[in-house]
């Protein structure tokens, strides 16, 4: 098995690490940073113990926190015109993927010329990027440990995904304290959407031994943390999904996400539907369409999950597919037809879309347009037979 590891990013997993944010950057000289953000996160005080630990060691900032939810390529560009003519040596963002993937783009566009959309596709980027240094505020995405910048491009409608090894963030600070506050919905949207990128790179073509284990684990965390952090608030249990999210992260940035991805990615660049959210919906839809490819794997996941180790691999992989549509019902993530703007007549182009991802060779089974139609047409009608309809 021929395979490639890189972990670069440094983790400190500690309950208010993020105050001490001035004392770890001072490792890499920064004298004058961009603080990247959005609205929730400034009306919540989080900042302010971010600002005081800079001033402390006498880092300046600058600061920008109007990061909207699936960040657009023209936002990008605008915060990179309003601040490449300042003396930035590094981008903190303190955030969700949202915030961080902006942070992953607006780098690049402070020491190179152009437009986003100029550096779409694989390290494309003439001039080294800004360094990045990041704090999650949400348990979810993992782009504290990726190499991926997603971001809408708002002409054509699709998400995009620049890629690039060296925006990965040099340090994670991953603070409990800062899930405190997190919304009920969005804490479970985001532990679903790690849970989609546990199972993908875990089933994925390009799985490998260091990121199956990776996966199973963040699958097991969160398997026994996602509910009490939701609906308790459980400070341990945030934490774990911290964690998970984190385990999840490098391990599909080590490997590859798949169909879901592909169609999340689609959905979200047509409708604008939150990630999770969008993940969430069609993970079972894509489990169910990929298992045949291989039950082992995919009855595996189901282990990691509860299901009785007794079962066969196909009995296991089913069961999979109840416990991943009884989540969404659990935290009431809506249907297909239920999000806003959904038009079957969109399906044909979302298809097309999906297929022309980056993600989609890697899925567990082969996809064509035709096939990612299908599992849309199942999603909206919310029908899966789980004993014949396999295929």
């Amino acid at each position: 098995m021929n395979f490639e590891y890189l972990m670069p990013t440094r983790i400190i997993n500690k309950k208010g690490v993020s105050s001490n944010i001035g004392y770890y950057a001072k490792d890499y000289h920064l004298k004058h940073v961009l603080i990247i953000s959005d609205k929730g996160v400034e009306k919540a005080g989080l900042l302010t113990n971010i600002y005081s630990s800079l001033y402390d060691y006498q880092i300046e900032y600058e600061t920008f926190y109007d990061v909207k939810p699936n960040p657009r390529d023209t936002d990008c560009n605008r915060i990179a015109s309003e601040f490449n003519n300042k003396p930035i040596d590094a981008i903190i963002a303190i955030g969700g993927g949202s915030v961080i993937d902006t942070a992953k783009a607006v780098s690049i566009l402070c020491t190179n010329q152009g437009v986003i959309k100029d550096y779409e596709g694989m390290s494309l980027a003439e001039k080294p990027p800004l360094p990045i240094l990041c704090i999650p505020t949400t348990a979810g995405t993992g782009s504290e440990v990726t190499c991926w910048s997603v971001i809408t491009d708002t002409t054509n409608h699709y998400k995009m995904g620049i890629g690039d090894y060296r925006i990965i963030p040099k340090l994670a600070l991953l603070d409990v304290e800062l899930t405190q506050s997190l919304p009920a919905p969005v804490a479970a949207s985001t532990g679903l959407d790690a849970l989609t990128h546990a199972i993908e790179a875990y089933t994925c073509q390009i799985a490998n031994p260091i990121t199956d284990g990776l996966a199973l684990h963040a699958i097991k965390l969160i398997k026994e943390n996602l509910a009490e952090a939701v609906n308790n608030r459980n400070e341990e249990a945030r934490e774990n999904m911290l964690i998970a999210s984190l385990m999840a992260g490098i391990a599909f940035g080590n490997a590859d996400t798949a169909g879901v991805h592909c169609i999340s990615e689609a959905i979200g660049g047509k409708y604008d539907t939150p990630h999770g959210v969008a993940n969430a919906v069609f993970l079972p839809y894509m489990f169910h369409h990929n298992m045949e490819a291989n039950f082992k794997r995919h009855a595996e996941v189901g282990f990691a999950l509860g299901v009785d180790s007794d079962k066969s691999v196909e009995e296991a992989a089913n069961e999979t597919v109840e416990i991943l549509l009884r989540l969404n019902q659990k935290f009431h993530i809506p249907l297909f037809k239920e999000l806003e703007n959904v038009d079957q007549s969109d399906f044909q182009q979302l298809a097309e879309t999906a297929v022309q991802s980056s993600s989609n060779p890697n899925n567990a089974k082969e996809m064509t347009v035709s096939d990612y139609v299908k599992v849309l047409e199942k999603a909206y009608r919310n029908s899966l037979n789980l004993n014949t309809d396999s295929k």
